[in-house]
């Protein structure tokens, strides 16, 4: 069980091409967001198929802030993660998403690719501090930043199934 304050920034990108990419990870990710916890924390399951391996999730976050988290994240098994899917909230749609994670000068980057768009992705990039330098390849465009804009997250993006209007 991993329990951590996490730092993270996202941003709203042009589709890299991909043979740029040192590609370390390649996910499937299926994400379910359960009734909120105690302390109204955001907790989610995920089902994650790497490779030919499925694995599954429990994540329990309470935010501190746009950039920061309190999270809890550990693995479970299968009957666990159908239990808690009876706790599914009803106004979200499941996600579906690819997680490309790739590394540059010792970063490690996550690209979010959602099924409904095969121009634009989210990228996001846990740091050690707010205020870490972070240097982006040349090959990623860049349109915004997104950090702590509701539209772009999972949960907005699931559930409009495009990106918002006036970002192309």
């Amino acid at each position: 069980m991993s329990n951590s304050l996490e730092i993270e920034r996202k941003f709203l990108i042009r589709f890299p091409d991909k043979k740029y990419l040192d590609i370390k990870r390649k996910l499937e990710i299926l994400q379910i967001y359960l009734e909120n916890g105690s302390n109204n924390s955001q907790r989610r399951v995920r089902k994650i198929k790497e490779n030919n391996t499925v694995k599954y999730f429990y994540t329990e976050k309470i935010f501190i802030s746009d950039e920061k988290r309190q999270e809890t994240e550990y693995e479970i098994k299968k009957s666990e993660y159908q239990k808690l899917l009876c706790e599914k909230r009803n106004d979200c749609v499941p996600i579906e998403k690819q997680r490309i994670c790739f590394v540059f000068r010792n970063q490690l980057f996550e690209m979010d690719i959602y099924p409904f768009s095969d121009r634009l992705a989210i990228l996001e990039l846990e740091l050690e501090s707010t205020e870490q330098e972070i240097f982006f390849p040349d090959y990623i465009d860049v349109i915004k930043e997104v950090t702590g804009i509701d539209e772009y997250s999972n949960i907005s993006l699931a559930n409009a199934g495009v990106f918002p209007k006036g970002v192309y």
